[in-house]
C-alpha cells in the first residue's frame, strides 16, 4: 500500500532535482554570455573591461590619463586618414589571441615582447606552469596553442569584440624593423627565413651576385632588405611577413576599438596594468625583457646612415600611418626632412 507514496516521492525528488539543473546552467549560461567567461572562476565579479571604465572621470591616475590619451589621438588620426570603412572578415582577426578565462584579446605584433605576452596568456589560459618564462620561446609560438579570434562563429566575433578587454602593443616603427632584420637575417639559425626571403631579396636587389649568396641567402644587408620593402612589385607578389608587416595591417586599429595601447617603451608599467586590470596581478608577473639585446634608437641610426634620402623617404611612408597613429615623432636621423 505505501508503494505508490514512495514512488511519488521519487518522483518529486527527481522533479526537483531536474529543476535545480535547470536553473544551474541557465545561471552559468547568463555569466558566459554577459561576461565572455567561458571557462575557469574569477576572482572578481568584474571583467577586466568593466574594471577600466568604472573608475570616476575626475579621478583618474596618471597612468590612466595617458592611456586615454593614447586611445584619443589613435581615434582623431583615425578620423583623419580613414575615409571608407570597411567590415572585418576573419582573416583580419588571425593575430587577436583569445583569453575566455579573463575576458582578453590581445593582438600580437612581432618585435614587440609577443613572445612573452603569449607565454602570459598560456599561463592564464591554462598552461599547468605558473612562471612563463619557464615556456620555452618556440612552444610559445607553435600554432594552435592559442585559440584566436578567427577561429570563432561571427556571433561570437562580435560577442568577444563588445565585451572583452581589447589590447596590443606597438613599438617605434624602425625600431622594430631593425630589430626584425636583425633578428631574421643577421643570425645564423635563422636558415628558414634566409632560404624564403633571403634568396629572394638577394636575387631581385644584388648585383652580380655570388652562386653561393643566391643559394644560402644569408648575408642580406639592410639597404637591400630596404629596397625589398619599399618595391611595389614586394606586395603585389604577396602580404608582407609579420615580422616587418605594419602594426595597423595586422591589428587594424581603425576598424578594433582598442582599450588599451601599449608600448614597447613603458612595456612593464603597461603590461601591468593589463594584468591588473584582469585580476591576476597577485597570480602571475610579466617577464623582464634582457636590455642588452634591444634595438636602441642610436643603433636604428647608424643603420640608416647608409641609406639614400630617396629610399628613407619611400620607407618612411611606407609605415607613416603606425607612427601617426601611435604618436611617433618622425626620426631626427633622416635625410629627406
Amino acid at each position: 500500500m505505501r508503494k505508490p507514496k514512495i514512488n511519488r516521492m521519487v518522483l518529486a525528488m527527481c522533479l526537483g532535482s531536474f529543476i535545480m539543473l535547470i536553473f544551474y546552467f541557465q545561471s552559468h549560461l547568463k555569466v558566459a554570455q554577459d561576461g565572455g567567461q567561458a571557462r575557469g572562476p574569477r576572482k572578481s565579479v568584474r571583467s577586466p573591461l568593466q574594471a577600466l571604465y568604472t573608475t570616476d572621470p575626475t579621478e583618474l591616475s596618471p597612468l590612466q590619463l595617458m592611456h586615454q590619451s593614447r586611445r584619443d589621438l589613435l581615434e582623431d588620426v583615425c578620423q583623419s586618414y580613414t575615409h571608407k570603412r570597411r567590415v572585418l572578415i576573419p582573416e583580419d582577426l588571425k593575430h587577436l589571441i583569445v583569453d575566455d578565462r579573463h575576458g582578453l584579446l590581445y593582438c600580437y605584433v612581432p618585435k614587440v615582447a609577443c613572445t612573452n605576452w603569449k607565454r602570459v596568456l598560456m599561463v592564464l589560459t591554462g598552461d599547468s606552469q605558473r612562471d612563463p618564462l619557464q615556456i620555452p620561446a618556440n612552444e610559445a609560438h607553435v600554432p594552435g596553442t592559442l585559440r584566436t579570434l578567427s577561429e570563432y562563429s561571427i556571433s561570437e566575433i562580435n560577442q568577444r569584440l563588445r565585451t572583452y578587454l581589447k589590447f596590443v602593443f606597438v613599438r617605434e616603427p624602425f625600431e622594430r624593423l631593425v630589430s626584425a632584420y636583425r633578428n631574421k637575417f643577421t643570425r645564423s639559425y635563422n636558415t628558414a627565413f634566409h632560404k624564403r626571403y633571403g634568396t629572394k631579396i638577394i636575387q631581385r636587389h644584388r648585383a652580380e651576385a655570388s652562386p653561393e649568396a643566391l643559394e644560402r641567402g644569408d648575408d642580406v644587408s639592410f639597404s637591400e632588405f630596404v629596397r625589398y620593402l619599399v618595391d611595389p612589385g614586394t606586395q603585389r607578389e604577396e602580404p608582407f611577413n609579420e615580422h616587418w608587416e605594419r602594426v595597423h595591417s595586422l591589428c587594424h586599429p581603425c576598424l578594433i576599438h582598442y582599450n588599451i595601447l601599449g608600448k614597447y617603451e613603458t612595456l612593464q608599467q603597461d603590461s601591468s596594468y593589463v594584468l591588473k586590470l584582469a585580476g591576476v596581478d597577485g597570480e602571475v608577473t610579466f617577464p623582464s625583457s634582457a636590455k642588452s639585446t634591444r634595438t636602441t634608437a642610436d643603433m636604428v641610426a647608424s643603420y640608416f646612415k647608409d641609406i639614400s634620402s630617396a629610399y628613407q623617404k619611400k620607407l618612411y611612408n611606407l609605415y607613416k600611418m603606425d607612427f601617426l597613429l601611435f604618436n611617433y615623432s618622425m626620426p631626427a636621423y633622416l635625410k629627406f626632412t
